[in-house]
């Protein structure tokens, strides 16, 4: 639930404060200790920023600062090769004489891992500012001395932004191409035909590059396109001008060269007919560049904006962090998964977009474009453009129409067309996300990198997971559900709280992994940790697709990546536990057999149920469970002395009993608990606590019995008066839907247990 706040600049559409009350939390923090993971860390080695997999070879590629390693993709920390890649002295001292740090700047970072061919790979590093690419032979593991010049492929600075892909053996890259980082630059190295973005604002402004990534044209595509390459990136707006640098986030797109040969032979296969062979077909067709105007730059280069936002809340997200492309058989299309924080992020608000292919490529081929305009005493800079659009149409890849119009290649192009793309890079229509809405919103947290998985559950239904890197060294792994996004654990990857850098994901069936790089190293993480759920209630509460309860052996399991039947497991993804078998049922006790008592300083012992236990043998002490919504799914910013309440329930034996504490002190005040008693001498134990405090607190509660002890704990923050403008009926609404919530839940219970007792009675 996320509650609208005041102080959102509206000309600007910047978040400037917000509360974020009941957001999705983990329901379940792993520790690194307490998981299973795997490391690798070279010592004096740091800036694990670049990884690379080879599934057919169960290879991790890892570059790091003046150092690429070759791991064991199944066990990272087993390390097969090792290549040092170090500045040479002179190179430092240079580096030292413009002003930069010999000990940090001045060395060598790998920034472009990328695969060149069976047997080698294209590296690229900083080499203390004077960027330098390499063969790196996978043979002998050695680099083979190339020395290429890397500006334009990989930036100068290390801290400076980049991107880079590897399109059938050509780069494609996007990054600063001086010393000062004052000239972006998107651009394609090739032999044949390089290609690069002119320099101007209207093209790129500031740009801070997250992604890129090659889309192939179907064989059996319509309009028998180019490929294409996207980028991903946010800049300074160039739409408007204010005192500060409004961000806004952006995708780019650039159409593909492609050998003459190969569109050939492709359209001969599906058409049957030999074309009319165009002035270059002994070349290449697709983006060379103008003839005349945009000589050696590119004609395709377009540009549009992503909306992130929740308008009924106020919440603009306008600075992208990372994107992932989901691609799967069962998909019409790829999808882009992106991670995105508000420009002002006094609050760590994160969200998760996700857009389809066929969206941003209707802005692209029919959307309009803008201009630049001059608007006295306004802000805006750029409008809509209404006038005629050339043909063919700017920027459009080299389709079968074109073609067959003898414009094979860019080269071909009128300059009325070159002339206009070149004025008008910008599209006047957004890219918008799927549902017109966020997948997630969370608070109190930075992502930075994201991954997803799709996968299908017991039921039959497929869901997308997401996996997304925090900048305190954290995984959150969420799925999307039928009506909201549930967050089923936090694992702390690195113990250092090192920022997560780059994620990747291996997607070969059975040896599914995450890989994880931070400054310090790399974490390898199974996709779950089912075997660490150790009730049925908890493994069906994790509504994880992943596991499964299995009664046969009383574990949680992972669900076996199979199409066939699998009725011997247990699987919820609603979370309804009445799925799991009861031990022992018993008729539940009639309405109003419960007892309310009062938690104090005063109090001598834990309330009791009036009822004696019943039953006897090892379910007559069940373990302490505590049960959703948990502390850290509830109020988590309030107002200073603002009203606010706080709730804990728990299910074990008859002496359970809470405890609760503020700051890590035992509240001296009545705390209200009521408890039902439950079959098999179990208690449900709710307790509620109401507050008002001036300064941001720690609350925990535990329940604790013979049995053993559960904790849930939160922090609440206060909020500065000028950051919402939230009001006390919105605590109450919130309040209220979790308490419908707590009734929904013992209603399920009640219909299950009368459920058993007609079975068994």
């Amino acid at each position: 639930m996320c509650l609208p706040v005041g102080g959102l600049l509206a000309t600007l559409a910047v978040v400037v404060g917000t509360a974020v009350a009941f957001a999705p939390s983990p329901r379940i923090t792993w520790e690194h200790r307490e998981v299973q993971l795997m490391q690798f860390h070279q010592p004096g080695i740091f800036n694990y920023s670049a990884l690379l997999l080879s599934e057919d070879k169960d290879t991790l590629y890892v570059g790091a600062r003046e150092a690429v390693f070759a791991l064991n993709a199944l066990n990272i920390s087993q390390k097969q090769h090792e290549a040092y890649w170090r500045a040479s002295e002179d190179k430092k001292a240079k580096c030292a004489e413009k002003g930069k740090s010999k000990q940090t700047e001045c060395l060598n970072y790998i920034r472009v891992l990328q695969p060149l061919s069976a047997t080698a790979l294209y590296v690229c590093g900083t080499n203390a500012f004077q960027p330098t690419c390499d063969h790196l032979d996978l043979t002998s593991f050695q680099f083979l001395g190339r020395n290429e010049d890397g500006k334009g492929r990989c930036p100068f600075d290390p801290a400076q932004s980049y991107t880079s892909v590897m399109v059938d053996g050509e780069l494609y890259s996007g990054t600063s191409y001086n010393f000062l980082g004052s000239e972006p630059i998107i651009s394609r190295n090739s032999s044949h035909s390089p290609l690069r973005t002119e320099y101007a604002i209207p093209w790129l402004n500031e740009p801070s590059f997250v992604f890129s990534d090659v889309i192939r044209e179907s064989t059996d595509g319509a309009e028998g396109e180019d490929d294409r390459v996207y980028f991903f990136f946010t800049e300074v707006s160039v739409e408007y001008e204010f005192i500060f640098k409004l961000m806004i986030p952006r995708v780019a797109r650039v159409c593909k060269a492609e050998p003459f040969w190969a569109w050939y032979l492709i359209y001969h296969l599906l058409t049957r007919e030999r074309p009319l062979l165009p002035r270059t077909s002994l070349g290449f067709q697709g983006d060379l560049g103008g003839l005349r105007t945009l000589q050696k730059k590119w004609t395709s280069f377009l540009k549009a904006r992503l909306i992130c936002s929740r308008p009924e809340s106020n919440l603009i997200f306008n600075v992208l962090q990372d994107i992932f492309v989901l691609r799967s058989p069962d998909l019409k299309e790829p999808v882009f998964y992106g991670v995105f924080t508000p420009q002002l992020n006094n609050m760590g608000l994160s969200a998760v977009c996700a857009y389809n292919l066929s969206t941003a490529e209707a802005v692209f081929s029919r959307g309009k474009y803008m201009q630049s305009a001059t608007v006295e005493q306004s802000h805006t800079k750029w409008v809509s453009y209404n006038g005629a659009v050339p043909t063919p149409r700017p920027g459009a890849c080299i389709n079968r129409e074109a073609r067959a119009a003898n414009f094979s290649s860019s080269l071909n192009l009128p300059d009325k067309t070159l002339q206009f793309v070149k004025d008008h890079p910008l599209m006047d229509d957004s890219v918008t996300p799927i549902d017109n809405r966020p997948k997630l919103v969370i608070s109190d947290v930075n992502y930075t990198q994201i991954v997803v998985d799709r996968t299908q559950a017991l039921d039959g239904a497929v869901y997308d997971v997401m996996f997304i890197g925090t900048d305190r060294g954290a995984l959150h792994k969420a799925v999307n559900l039928k009506s909201s996004v549930h967050i089923i654990e936090e694992t702390q990857l690195f113990p250092d709280l090192k920022p997560v850098q780059t994620l990747l994901l291996s997607s070969k069936k059975g040896r599914k992994f995450v890989y994880a790089g931070s400054s310090s190293g790399v974490v390898q993480a199974p996709l779950a940790f089912c075997g660490e759920l150790h009730t049925c209630v908890d493994c069906v509460l994790a509504r994880d697709p992943y596991c499964a309860w299995s009664p046969a052996t009383a574990a949680c399991v992972a669900l076996p990546e199979t199409d066939g039947p699998r009725r011997d497991l247990i699987q919820e993804m609603s979370g309804d536990t009445s799925v799991c078998p009861a031990s022992s049922p018993l008729p539940l006790p009639s309405p109003g057999s419960s007892s309310l008592s009062c938690l104090g300083p005063d109090s001598s012992s834990s309330p009791r149920s009036p009822w004696p236990a019943v039953g006897s043998g090892p379910d007559s002490h069940p373990r302490v469970t505590l049960l959703p919504p948990f502390l850290s799914d509830q109020a988590q910013h309030v107002h200073a002395l603002g009203t606010f309440h706080l709730f804990c329930q728990a299910t074990g034996p008859a002496d359970v009993r809470f405890v609760w504490e503020k700051n890590g002190h035992e509240l001296e005040m009545c705390v209200p608990v009521q408890t039902h008693a439950l079959p098999n001498g179990r208690t449900h134990v709710l307790s509620w606590l109401r507050d008002a405090i001036s300064e941001s607190a720690d609350y925990r509660c535990s329940a604790l019995s013979s049995a053993g002890n559960s904790t849930s704990g939160v922090r609440v923050s206060v909020l500065r008066p000028e950051a919402t403008h939230q009001k006390w009926t919105r605590e109450l609404t919130a309040w209220r839907a979790v308490a419908g919530e707590h009734d929904r839940m013992m209603q399920s219970w009640r219909k299950a247990w009368e459920s058993c007792n007609q079975d068994n009675f």
